[in-house]
């Protein structure tokens, strides 16, 4: 059966076969993504039986090809809408005046004062709306006015949904919330409920927001977990929680040999991990203060040991997933080793040579500490629970004054980022005798602070580092730095003194953290003074981004090669290929 539509110049057929994922290729023929066929009128991906063109590749859902050429509405009463296209030769940005976003397709315009209306949103005004929410179909009112929703609780200025027989309102975008939704940070489905009665609605905070939450009106609910959302939170697109399919084969790069312990467990006590071309024996012996490559942090028991360098992973870094999901990263993320490059977490902004977490299909990167750190965690610098903001919004740090991902108190207004979070209770600097230890008030009430490194003023509502038996003050920023120039680098994600191969100097080279005092690079002749390999054979220093060339430091590379990356993923998302 064939049909003529008044969109399209060709006869249209009805498809009763659903839908089937295309390939899309790259330049080298090679399959990349699979996408499903999309509706000409409104965008969207089509699923099930369709109406399309024997001829060409024009497609309509089945609900496009019913809309009408003309439409009037109640809210534009006064001109008829028309139905077009939006071409290449349309100079001006169509906006739709109900959802306030751009046409991309087709939608409806007024020629006379410029109305737009866009399909998606002509089609779910509908006058009779059969919604979850509520157990009586709702009638859409006829005239934009001001209006509480009884669901949500908030204020509208737009035409409402109404139930006659109950005489309450609702936005229309409550009234077409999903009754169940489920999000990346919890591991049950959520329920669209009504309101919890039974609890105390100033007590409850949004386990996604950390924000306060009225139980008078709709949420999301987890009654397994007593877990609560707010409306937005549960339904935002960055946190639709992705479903990935197959196993990950973390025993394809990690070989071991076990032996069975006293409670009949197996112990590796022989490994061959992806990210090291030596075995790694399980040991006991611990001579000198060793730094593990994969966390950076202090080796303890029970870790393994390289017998022929100076390589160590704890026992939990060996066993560390493959791939994973993050709760603020909506992709999976796939362990990384970078050695000998740096890499840079998008998290605490810190630069390292350990392992990280990175997105494949971006350019998201996470190292392995702030991976470790859980969405609830307890602080000895403050008092009360944090629990992780999951909001899109970067919020200011009450530790450091910095504007990144936050962790929020879940009693007070204290807020604490990921690189306040992992500060160390107390530091051994080497050019310092005695220890420091992380304050979180201010060491006297002189009214006057400062640090005794950088010589600069400090804020006393900050954390800095206090040596007690100097009274020595210092940033946090400076002491991590070790004395650097104004950069004022952190390092202490870096693990120094390890020792790597390149095809561009004949003997091993070691990570050294370099300062002005040093000699100049013996390749590009520019001071060393941040990270630098360093040769014992041949007494040479060089500075590198990556070998062979030298004129950039490793930790201006890193943010190069982010960049660079950030560039590649912006033209592929606008569908350029080159």
């Amino acid at each position: 059966m064939e049909l003529q539509h008044f969109i399209h110049e060709h006869p249209l057929i009805i498809n009763e076969f659903p839908g089937k994922k295309m390939n899309r290729y790259d330049i080298k023929g090679v399959i990349y993504r699979k996408i499903m066929p999309s509706c000409t009128v409104c965008g969207e991906a089509i699923v099930g039986s369709c109406v399309c063109c024997g001829q060409c590749s024009f497609r309509l859902h089945n609900s496009c090809a019913k809309l009408p050429r003309e439409l009037q509405l109640p809210k534009h009463d006064k001109h008829l809408l028309v139905l077009q296209k939006k071409t290449d030769r349309d100079r001006g940005t169509y906006k739709c005046n109900y959802c306030n976003l751009v046409c991309q397709h087709f939608f409806y315009h007024c020629p006379l004062c410029k109305f737009v209306l866009d399909v998606k949103c002509a089609s779910s005004l509908q006058s009779i709306i059969k919604v979850e929410i509520h157990n009586h179909p709702l009638a859409l009112f006829r005239r934009s006015i001001s209006f509480t929703c009884d669901f949500c609780g908030k204020k509208g200025e737009d035409m409402p949904c109404v139930c006659a027989l109950c005489g309450i309102w609702f936005h229309h975008k409550c009234a077409s919330l999903p009754h169940m939704v489920k999000h990346m940070r919890h591991k049950h489905p959520l329920n669209l409920t009504k309101s919890l009665k039974t609890d105390q609605s100033e007590r409850r905070l949004c386990q996604l927001c950390v924000k306060k939450l009225d139980t008078n009106y709709g949420i999301y609910y987890c009654s397994s977990c007593d877990y609560v959302a707010h409306l937005d939170c549960a339904t935002d697109e960055a946190g639709r929680d992705i479903i990935f399919k197959g196993e990950s084969k973390d025993e394809e790069l990690i070989e071991s040999t076990s032996r069975v312990g006293k409670d009949k467990i197996q112990i590796p006590i022989e490994v061959k991990h992806f990210s090291h071309e030596h075995d790694l024996k399980l040991t006991d012996e611990l001579e000198n203060y060793e730094i593990c490559d994969g966390c950076i942090q202090p080796i303890f028991h029970p870790f393994y040991k390289c017998a022929q360098c100076s390589f160590f992973l704890h026992k939990s870094c060996v066993e560390l997933r493959l791939e994973q999901q993050h709760p603020l990263h909506s992709h999976r993320l796939a362990l990384k080793s970078r050695r000998p490059l740096l890499a840079r977490c998008d998290i605490c902004e810190l630069f390292t040579n350990g392992f990280t977490y990175e997105c494949k299909l971006c350019q998201f990167s996470l190292d392995v500490s702030c991976s470790m750190i859980p969405e609830k965690l307890t602080h000895v610098g403050h008092e009360h629970s944090l629990i992780l903001s999951s909001t899109n919004l970067d919020e200011m740090c009450s530790a450091c004054n910095y504007e990144t991902k936050i962790f929020r108190c879940t009693k007070c207004e204290f807020t604490l980022d990921f690189g306040c979070a992992k500060l160390p209770l107390t530091v051994k600097h080497k050019q310092h005798e005695h220890f420091f230890t992380l304050q979180y008030t201010a060491e006297n009430d002189s009214g006057e602070y400062y640090c005794d490194i950088c010589e600069e003023e400090r804020d006393s509502k900050f954390w800095f580092y206090y040596c007690d038996e100097c009274s020595f003050p210092v940033h946090p920023k400076c002491l991590f730095g070790e004395f650097l120039n104004s950069k004022n680098r952190d390092c202490r994600n870096i693990k120094f003194g390890s020792t790597y191969t390149s095809d561009t100097h004949q003997h091993p080279l070691t990570l050294a953290h370099k300062t002005m005092d040093h000699d100049s690079c013996d390749k590009c002749g520019q001071f060393c003074n941040e990270v630098a390999y360093e040769c014992a054979t041949c007494n040479s220093i060089i500075q590198v981004g990556g070998l062979p060339n030298c004129k950039t430091s490793l930790m201006d590379f890193a943010v190069q090669q982010k960049n660079i990356r950030n560039v590649f993923f912006q033209i592929k998302a606008a569908g350029i290929y080159l």
